[in-house]
């Protein structure tokens, strides 16, 4: 389907295409207007028929207000739009606006190594700082590197989570577009952060891109993403993925942090692969979305690797946080930290789910993980379901979980040196939090924080 400037925006934006309809036609007008290789074509479809054949697991949440055949999974700006640009002045001036309210422009000036945003379908975006790709570090949009780096992109692409790995995961290699590719050589330190930005825009939209982040034997990487969008009465659907390989002797520090609409099904897939003395670090914060399922996996595949996993997620009216964190244990001496921190308020939904598992030849691994949840009121509801697996008598695994109420005692106490309410509650979720928020970036963790406050307003009496 075909339909222009007519496709409802929160953001003024008009949009010259869009497609609506899961079926081969749709497949196939994505794929040619991105100008797509033959291979990748032959994978869409391929994918297609799996989410098709795929039936959801009887355990997942409620998905029945999404209407696949409603869906926007395509949309594409107007001819009237300067819609990719390589400098910010060349940035239409509406997304330009919404840059500057989300502070990017003063961060990419002072702190990012390089920065991109995508809205829908589209990225709008991509920069790296000169010195970075003096380097021969790569920081491209998806649709971009996969003509420019075209080899390593087919070598990795959905390797790590294939169509047959969920439903999700098929739709998404079906109607995928845009996202973020990073490649990091050999023995280069990004220490500095990239950032990307993903807006989800349109009436009934659904966003699919695709992160594949790649650094190489003794090599370091940094990346922060954010993700938004607006209040609609009609359900969206988010099924992005993302794939990291993380070298020998190499680190890499992901970020993302989440706050889409409560109309949105937040439905996304992380799965990170870790060598021999190689390092991955996932801070996550989920604070939108109408139902979420999100359990980012680390495989660690290599001797003496190491993944610490931190998460923290907010569920209020009308929001199902189901969440989790999956590590797998291949290598020797491996080692795994897994923090989660959660806040049901307001008939609220948080459900941790987190599985570890320690191969046969995995010997001495080490497993920490550490659940905790707060309860504003009698009404919400707060699950731990952890499935642990060893095959191996040598790991070490250790587990434990809290639930518990703000103390009245601590709000009186606060509230007698002049805070309100809202500002004493918003002290002690910051300090509940604080384990997990001070692992970002000290810019980030401020915003963060501020979105926490946002959210606790009003939460208590």
């Amino acid at each position: 389907m075909t339909l222009k400037s007519t496709l409802e925006s929160s953001d003024n934006i008009k949009y010259e295409l869009y497609l609506t309809g899961l079926t081969e036609d749709t497949v196939r007008k994505i794929s040619a207007d991105q100008k797509e290789p033959e291979w990748m074509l032959h994978h869409r479809l391929k994918c297609l028929e799996i989410f098709h054949n795929t039936k959801l697991p009887a355990w997942w949440p409620d998905l029945s207000g999404l209407n696949f055949d409603e869906i926007v999974y395509y949309a594409t700006p107007h001819k009237d739009h300067t819609w990719y640009a390589n400098t910010r002045d060349e940035v239409p001036e509406e997304i330009k606006k919404k840059f500057e309210k989300l502070g990017i422009p003063q961060a990419e000036r002072e702190y990012l190594a390089g920065a991109g945003g995508q809205y829908d379908s589209s990225n709008v975006y991509h920069r790296i700082k000169q010195q970075r790709a003096d380097k021969w570090i790569v920081f491209e949009d998806m649709s971009a590197a996969l003509h420019k780096y075209a080899d390593i992109v087919k070598k990795h692409f959905m390797r790590l989570v294939p169509a047959t790995d969920h439903k999700f995961a098929a739709l998404h290699g079906a109607v995928r577009s845009g996202g973020t590719f990073i490649f990091v050589p050999k023995w280069v330190k990004l220490t500095d952060p990239l950032q990307a930005y993903f807006r989800m825009n349109t009436l009934g939209g659904g966003q699919f891109e695709h992160t594949l982040i790649i650094i190489e034997d003794d090599g370091e990487g940094s990346y922060i993403e954010w993700c938004s969008a607006p209040k609609y009465e009609k359900s969206s659907i988010h099924a992005g993925l993302v794939e990291v390989y993380v070298g020998k002797n190499a680190k890499m520090k992901y970020s993302s942090v989440e706050n889409r609409s409560t109309n949105t099904y937040n439905l996304n897939t992380k799965r990170a692969l870790v060598e021999e003395h190689g390092y991955m670090e996932r801070v996550n914060g989920n604070l939108g979305s109408r139902t979420t399922m999100l359990y980012p996996c680390s495989i660690l595949k290599g001797d003496y690797s190491k993944t610490d996993m931190l998460w923290i997620a907010v569920a209020g009216e009308g929001q199902n946080q189901d969440t989790g964190s999956k590590v797998i244990h291949i290598g020797k001496h491996t080692s795994s930290n897994i923090i989660a921190k959660s806040i049901s308020k307001s008939w609220g939904i948080n459900t941790y789910r987190w599985i570890v598992k320690i191969g046969k030849w995995a010997d001495n691994a080490v497993n920490h993980t550490q659940c905790d949840a707060l309860l504003f009121d009698n009404i919400s509801v707060s699950n731990t379901i952890p499935h642990i697996q060893s095959d191996n008598d040598s790991a070490i695994i250790a587990h434990e979980a809290s639930a518990w109420k703000i103390d009245e005692s601590e709000l009186f106490y606060l509230m007698s040196r002049w805070l309100d309410k809202d500002k004493a509650t918003t002290m002690i979720v910051n300090g509940f939090f604080s384990a997990v928020v001070k692992k970002l970036p000290l810019e980030y963790a401020g915003e963060l924080n501020k979105l926490v406050e946002l959210e606790m307003e009003g939460s208590i009496g």
